[in-house]
């Protein structure tokens, strides 16, 4: 009992000193709040008022139906250029796509010949310019067979394709980028905090204090675990419900307890990860340089950027052992697919089994550290 009762008061004094460290506090309402809104609403992967110019050099009724096709929000309002400004408006990143319709193009198209159609775009505009140029086709494509279905029967195709997009039916960004904004943000802070928090009684000399008390190191390291992972916990939530739900207006299909318990699950390893990292570094500087190190790599092959199965087999088997992979797919599998628990328990075994095992090298880390320390 008087070890949890030691662990309890050490933990507490850990929040009244994270309360006291404006830089942290702030650190931590603007990666749960701005940041998150930030990253719903700017970084996007879908075509938005892409810039469009078309080279009409046929001038037919065809030409211009092509033109009437783009509309927003996808294009902007196509603008007529000449063939001889392509190149210096198209270096100076005025559009992003020019589209070259070449003289006769209707006749050539009433007379079933295959005409050309050029379609220009700018390559450093990388997420408009893949997914655009396959919405440009389209919609080229579109418009010609509408143009010749009214003159000539055009055969119905055997198939007719239904597509149902599940989970996120307009394909919008910022409902993923949100969530996973939260998930990559609970890794970084509950490394950063637990780990300042170890650097920071080493550099105001409070942890010489601590070990000359009837503490074990085992105590200390606890303590920081559970009081930094309560304001990572507690941050996540109250982003999910006031930032997410509340200012985005995005859905959240699954049970937020149930994704809140593999929260908790999952930040005894990313904190054991902080004080693990705080062992070794001896100023904040390192901390930071090791966190990159470490915790970049983890977030980005995660799952939570790409998809696993775009990385190569071998990088698949060896992301397994990490619980920020298994974090990521079941908290994917809870907030977007509604899954419960039957669904996502093996992922929750898994994050706890590596978790211990990271917990105790922690521990016994620390414990070595503050051994030689005294």
């Amino acid at each position: 009992m008087q070890a949890l009762s030691n662990i309890y008061w050490l933990g507490v004094k850990e929040l009244r000193s994270f309360l006291r460290d404006y830089v942290l506090l702030g650190l931590v309402f603007y990666a749960f709040s701005l940041a998150v809104t930030a990253q719903s609403q700017s970084v996007s992967q879908e075509v938005r008022n892409a810039s469009i110019a078309i080279v009409d050099e046929d001038r037919s009724a065809l030409s211009r139906q092509i033109a009437s096709g783009f509309l927003p929000p996808y294009f902007n309002k196509p603008q007529y250029i000449e063939e001889r400004d392509i190149d210096r408006l198209m270096n100076l990143g005025r559009f992003t796509f020019v589209i070259d319709i070449p003289p006769y193009f209707e006749r050539d198209v009433r007379a079933g010949r295959t005409p050309t159609l050029q379609l220009l775009v700018d390559a450093t505009a990388m997420v408009q310019a893949g997914l655009g140029s396959g919405y440009a086709s389209q919609i080229v494509n579109d418009e010609i067979d509408r143009f010749i279905s009214r003159s000539e029967p055009v055969p119905k195709l055997p198939v007719n394709l239904a597509i149902r997009v599940a989970f996120n039916p307009n394909v919008t960004t910022g409902w993923f980028t949100s969530v996973m904004g939260i998930i990559n943000n609970i890794t970084m802070l509950a490394i950063i905090l637990a780990g300042a928090a170890v650097v920071r009684e080493r550099e105001h000399g409070t942890m010489d204090h601590l070990l000359v008390m009837p503490l074990t190191p085992f105590e200390i390291a606890l303590a920081k675990v559970w009081a930094n992972g309560l304001i990572i916990a507690v941050a996540a939530g109250l982003s999910l419900e006031f930032v997410v739900q509340g200012l985005l207006r995005i859905p959240i299909n699954g049970s937020v307890p149930l994704f809140m318990l593999g929260v908790c699950l999952y930040l005894f390893f990313a904190t054991s990860i902080g004080i693990f990292l705080a062992t070794v570094a001896r100023t904040m500087p390192q901390l930071g340089l090791l966190y990159m190190l470490v915790a970049m790599p983890m977030n980005i092959l995660s799952g939570s950027n790409t998809p696993l199965d775009s990385q190569p087999a071998w990088l698949r088997t060896v992301m397994q052992v990490s619980p920020s992979t298994h974090f990521v797919s079941f908290a994917q599998a809870i907030l977007y697919r509604g899954a419960g628990f039957y669904e996502v328990w093996p992922r929750f075994l898994a994050v706890a089994l590596i978790a211990s095992l990271f917990l105790a090298l922690a521990v016994l880390r620390f414990r070595r550290v503050t051994e030689q320390a005294t």
